[in-house]
């Protein structure tokens, strides 16, 4: 299967916001912060037309008893390894759980919020993307081959804010 690389859409904030909306209100008083994360939240940023979420909860295990919920609406969760997360998947959309203790240092956001201030990374990474999908259709190598720019992005991010860097790979 290739890999779909879609210029910018301006309707990806609106799915993104409907898709939020769903979910917290499938999940009242659970969902404390929710955001639009990953690259289709980056106006002019070719991306893989899948929408990425970030919310958060107190508790973990407050979103995991009202599991039943989300897959009511299709979502299925996918056992990733990262620690301190929840990760579901639907087709389109993907939605990362993750608690209000962490949210502030989510790495997620941080890039997100670095490439929305700086055009030339974000243009780089556009044009990484576009290169690693056309060279193939292995998505580990895909995904691989973005984790230096990644990395040196999320670096500079955490930097500006104070923070350590960490590994962008949550193993």
């Amino acid at each position: 299967m290739s890999i779909e690389i879609s210029d910018y859409d301006r309707a990806w904030p609106g799915r993104a916001r409907h898709a939020i909306d769903e979910v917290t209100a499938l999940l009242p008083g659970r969902i404390v912060l929710a955001e639009h994360v990953g690259s289709t939240a980056v106006p002019g940023l070719p991306a893989k037309p899948v929408i990425d979420m970030m919310v958060a909860t107190a508790d973990l295990g407050d979103v995991l008893e009202a599991e039943e919920a989300l897959r009511a609406i299709g979502y299925r969760r996918i056992e990733t390894g990262m620690p301190e997360r929840l990760f579901y998947r639907r087709p389109g959309y993907h939605l990362h759980v993750v608690t209000t203790a962490s949210w502030d240092t989510r790495n997620e956001r941080l890039l997100r919020d670095h490439l929305l201030g700086n055009a030339a990374d974000r243009d780089e990474y556009g044009r990484l993307k576009r290169q690693l999908a056309a060279a193939g259709d292995d998505a580990d190598a895909y995904t691989r081959g973005k984790t230096a720019l990644i990395q040196r992005m999320v670096d500079a991010a955490r930097a500006a804010k104070g923070l350590p860097s960490v590994d962008v790979w949550e193993e």
